[in-house]
């Protein structure tokens, strides 16, 4: 796998005539490596060539692990005291790469002293973005990519379940929310894909909202958002229960929501614009009168990062392709009424799509 995915960017570089490329975040490093690592400040990353077999560079302590996770090409490893741009350097004078007018990088995430040490090693060079070839190759996933994610699409659902099991009166969001991650650990899960969410009534309003010490009471609105990262990959769900009785207001809105989600899943499929899948839902939220208290996209592409490629707004006039991963989450949000939102981790297969995420989206009343 790590070697198609190097040779898919090889003969990219050659299409484009880009000499190299560097390519440095987490996620693309472990795309193309399979080593997957956060290096907080020290410097890691990948140099690919047209033509030449490609090179890692990391920190020495990590070369092991790289090695373990399949890399089989060479590896420059440094300590703390050393300075890896010399090693970098020494390593393409060795290969007489010493010009450069084209390279490949990440433009969005590179840092300027970064990019300032490639450009002092290629004076004559021009840098170039390679997000949009990386988001193209990470968008359509490998059968095993999807695999991983369906398991860890079942630890999402795995943790809404303990979060609806510990609801009572009285519990606080935090108390709930330490129940899910401390039943995920025991699961073997060292990561969330993202800060879990835990809200209770008029704080399930905010579709990015703080979990604290506010406590359960009857008639509360509960929204759990939650997901894992497993072996490197993401699942990402959101589920809106009701804990006792809630009125008939709260009822409509969660309807709503549940009919829009629904009619998003019915539009997923190979050849759909992206676009339309939001307009799917946001339509039935405008008719229903609540379209100024849905104020974000239908959702998002999920693999290695928790929100990739593609944005699913819509704008979007790409279309849907048959191993696309990517989230529906339609919300309505109503300020001291509580809010709403249901969402899906889902696969576009041949003839339509699979939801990855099962727990049941259907309005459960918690006694």
């Amino acid at each position: 796998m790590t070697s198609k995915r190097l040779e898919q960017l090889m003969s990219w570089l050659k299409e484009q005539n880009y000499d190299m490329a560097f390519l440095h975040s987490t996620e693309n490093v472990f795309y193309v490596t399979n080593f997957y690592t956060d290096p907080h400040e020290r410097l890691m990353g990948v140099f690919a060539f047209p033509e030449a077999e490609p090179f890692f560079v990391c920190p020495f302590m990590e070369v092991g692990q790289a090695k373990a996770a399949g890399w089989e090409y060479d590896i420059l490893g440094y300590h703390d005291h050393e300075n890896p741009w010399d090693m970098i350097q020494q390593t393409l004078h060795k290969r007489d790469i010493t010009k450069a007018s084209a390279i490949a990088v990440e433009k969005e995430t590179l840092a300027y002293a970064r990019a300032e040490a490639i450009l002092q090693l290629f004076p004559e060079a021009s840098l170039y973005a390679a997000e949009d070839k990386m988001n193209e190759l990470r968008a359509v996933k490998e059968p095993l990519e999807v695999e991983i994610l369906k398991q860890a699409a079942e630890l999402a659902d795995f943790g809404v379940q303990v979060g609806v099991e510990a609801l009572k009166a009285g519990v606080t969001e935090m108390d709930v929310l330490a129940a899910v991650e401390y039943e995920l650990k025991r699961k073997g899960i060292r990561e969330m894909s993202f800060s879990t969410m835990v809200l209770f009534g008029e704080k399930s309003a905010d579709p990015h909202g703080n979990p604290g010490l506010r406590q359960l009471k009857e008639g509360d609105f509960v929204l759990f958002d939650l997901g894992v990262i497993l072996d490197g990959y993401c699942s990402d769900i959101t589920r809106t229960v009701a804990f006792g009785d809630i009125n008939e207001k709260q009822r409509e809105i969660y309807d709503t929501v549940l009919k829009a989600q629904l009619a998003s899943l019915e539009a997923s499929k190979p050849g759909t614009r992206i676009g339309d899948i939001d307009i799917a839902a946001r339509d039935i939220i405008t008719k229903a009168g609540y379209g100024d208290y849905f104020p974000h996209r239908i959702g998002h592409g999920l693999g290695i990062s928790v929100h990739e490629f593609p944005s699913m707004s819509k704008a979007n006039d790409g279309v849907l392709k048959e191993g696309m991963v990517y989230t529906i989450e339609p919300g309505i949000y109503v300020p001291e009424v509580g809010g709403v939102r249901i969402e899906d981790d889902v696969v576009i297969t041949k003839d339509g799509y699979e939801t990855l995420t099962k727990y049941p989206k259907e309005l459960q009343m918690i006694k």
